[in-house]
This record gives C-alpha cells, sequence and structure tokens, in this order.
C-alpha cells in the first residue's frame, strides 16, 4: 500500500507542484493520477521512489516512511516505466531486461533466464530479445520497459505516462497487455496520464488533480463519471462522460443476430452488405452492395468498425454498431473470430430499460 499523509512539495522557487496531498494507493490495485499539465501528478509518483523528496508530509510504502530508506536501496524494490522506455541502446533486449537482476547479485545466466521469462510474459519473443531497442518499433521498446521493471519482481509499479508515445492503436494493446499482466501479477501500481479515457480503462481508482498541486476528486472511476464533485473535474472527465460510463455496463441482455459473411476467396450468395472473414473466421472488412459480382478479394472490401468482444462492457457494443459501414456491430470472441452482430438501437434499448428498472435514489 502507498500512502501520502498531508505531502507538499515547494520548490525553491517558490512553486507549490504538490499541495497538501492525503491518497492511498491499496494493495494490488492499479491507482492513477490524471490532470491537466503542471498539476503535480508526476511529482506526487516521483516522490514514491525518492527522486523527488517531500517538502513536508510523509510518503509511505506498506506503513513505511520511504525518506527512511537510501534511494538505490529503496528503488531496487520499485519497478519504474517511463514514457521513451529509457533502454540502454548498446545493450541486446535480453540483456536490458536481465541489468535488474544482475545489480541485486543474479549470476549471468540466471539473470539472462529470468529476462527471457519476461519477455515472454510481456509478448515478447525470443528473437526479439536478441535485437538491439533501435530495431524494434515503440511499442515493442515499451513493452522491454514493462519487461524490465518487473525483472526484480517489485511489490510496486510506477508507470510514468509509459503509452503516450505510441500510436492510438499500439497504445490501445499496450493497455489491454497491462490489464492482462495485472490480473496475473497483482501489483500496485501507480500509473501517471494525462488522457482520461486511459485513466477510465485501466485504473481501479482514479485521482483527478487541479493545477497547483491539489487533489480534486478521488475514487472509483465509475463514480467520477457518475457524480464529478465539481465543476472541474465535470470539465476534465468531458462533456460525454455518459458515453464513457458505458465502460462500466455489462452487454448481458443485448441481443445478437446472424451475420451475413462471406470467406475472402469465396462468391456472396447474393447482394447486400456481406461481412468478408478469413479462413480462421476473423473479419476482414465489408462488401459493399452492388459489389458481390465474383469471388471476394481484400482489394475490395472497405474497412470495418470497431470490434465487440461478446460479453465485454456495452461501450464497446455500441462503439461496434455506431462505428460499422452496415450498422451492424461485428461481435467477436476471444480468438477474434465473428460470432454474431448488434445494433445501436437494441443496445439503447437495453440501456433505456435498465434505466427504468433501477431504483429510485433513496
Amino acid at each position: 500500500m502507498i500512502e501520502f499523509r498531508s505531502v507538499t512539495k515547494r520548490f525553491p522557487d517558490g512553486t507549490v507542484a504538490v499541495d497538501q496531498l492525503d491518497l492511498v494507493a491499496e494493495d494490488g490495485r492499479i491507482t492513477v493520477l490524471v490532470g491537466p499539465s503542471g498539476c503535480g501528478k508526476t511529482t506526487s509518483l516521483r516522490m514514491v521512489n525518492r527522486m523527488v523528496d517531500p517538502t513536508s508530509g510523509t510518503v509511505s510504502i506498506d506503513g513505511a516512511d520511504v525518506t527512511s530508506r537510501q534511494p538505490a536501496e529503496l528503488r531496487r524494490g520499485i519497478g519504474y516505466v517511463i514514457q521513451q522506455a529509457g533502454l540502454f541502446p548498446h545493450r541486446t533486449v535480453l540483456d536490458n531486461v536481465a541489468t535488474v537482476p544482475r545489480l541485486t547479485g543474479a549470476t549471468r545466466r540466471a539473470a539472462r533466464s529470468r529476462a527471457a521469462e519476461l519477455l515472454d510474459l510481456v509478448g515478447l519473443s525470443a528473437e526479439a530479445g536478441r535485437r538491439y531497442p533501435a530495431q524494434l518499433s515503440g511499442g515493442q521498446q515499451q513493452r522491454v520497459g514493462v519487461a524490465r521493471a518487473l525483472a526484480a519482481d517489485p511489490p510496486v509499479l510506477l508507470m510514468d505516462e509509459p503509452f503516450s508515445a505510441v500510436d492510438p492503436v499500439v497504445r490501445d494493446g499496450l493497455q489491454e497487455e497491462l490489464l492482462r499482466l495485472q490480473g496475473e501479477l497483482g501489483k500496485t501500481i501507480l500509473f501517471v496520464t494525462h488522457d482520461i479515457d486511459e485513466a477510465i480503462k485501466v485504473g481501479d481508482a482514479v485521482a483527478v488533480f487541479r493545477q497547483g498541486g491539489v487533489l480534486a476528486q478521488y475514487g472509483p472511476p465509475q463514480r467520477l463519471l457518475a457524480e464529478p464533485a465539481d465543476d472541474f473535474v465535470a470539465g476534465f472527465i468531458g462533456r460525454d462522460r455518459g458515453y464513457r460510463g458505458l465502460s462500466f455496463a455489462d452487454s448481458e441482455g443485448l441481443p445478437m443476430h446472424e451475420l451475413p459473411t462471406v470467406r475472402v476467396g469465396s462468391t456472396p450468395a447474393g447482394d447486400g452488405w456481406w461481412l468478408a472473414l478469413d479462413v480462421d473466421g476473423r473479419p476482414r472488412g465489408w462488401l459493399e452492395p452492388g459489389a458481390a459480382d465474383g469471388p471476394v478479394t481484400e482489394d475490395r472490401l472497405r474497412a470495418g468498425g470497431s470490434l465487440h468482444r461478446r460479453g465485454g462492457p456495452m461501450r464497446g457494443a455500441l462503439d461496434a454498431a455506431l462505428s460499422s459501414p452496415s450498422g451492424l456491430g461485428v461481435v467477436v470472441d476471444g480468438e477474434g473470430t465473428a460470432v454474431g452482430a448488434v445494433v445501436a438501437e437494441e443496445v439503447l434499448a437495453v440501456l433505456r430499460d435498465r434505466r427504468h428498472l433501477a431504483p429510485e435514489p433513496a
């Protein structure tokens, strides 16, 4: 557990970066610090591993004041992931990850064995481990950064805008990977971001900071969306917070329909919209009405919308339906295989029925 008790950080020029912060990040949970630039969220995170020391108040891990330990000793038990991964360019990926076990006394063989296990854990191949950082994509480098942070099996993981330097598609994949890893490892994670959507997606609890390093609101993301504490929080979360709130509404009871599907290379049985599938049943795109004149080829397909994973939140179902050119939101299973379709009108109808059946507030 990470605790901030009446923590203030005032720099020599008089700037107050953090002002009387009281916050508890629970064990085994992802706590996200979010807010505009210069609001003190990164300073707060850096006080946990003593890259910055508080002017007053205490920061503690499992009840022990972090200032009671030497910074180097403290940091060996804390994983740290930053925006640009911070990898050593002259070392292979495997040896980058093996650096931390070596510093803690492991033999070279044991350290490299541990590094190989971690690379596999974050979804990187043994071949990637033999490359140098410059030979990897940005998303792969961030995975290496996460693997290195986990190398000493730290109970606490600090993540300072770790995914902000990659494109949106890669970023979404890295967020999913983080949630998968957290499900397996159960670390206590303090995560800094300026992106409220990212905060809502990955956070078990979200702390919204305002300018001047003041904590504006702290709680589960669904509470922030439903009950913002003031106009600042409501404005920062955005006017579409009702839509974001669908991330916490399950899609149980949502009707699912059959999809008109055709395999790439086959000929559709008639006109209309057809969802083209690969040999494994995964969506490749839509064939528009009037285009069903012969075998389906990739270059004739129109890009589809987002995909809704079966059993996922209602936000994914509505987005899939609204973004699909055919009006049919594609539903996939855990393997990415198309299993059915949803339509926006029925998503809204289910939501309307739930609201109608919800108990009146006390």
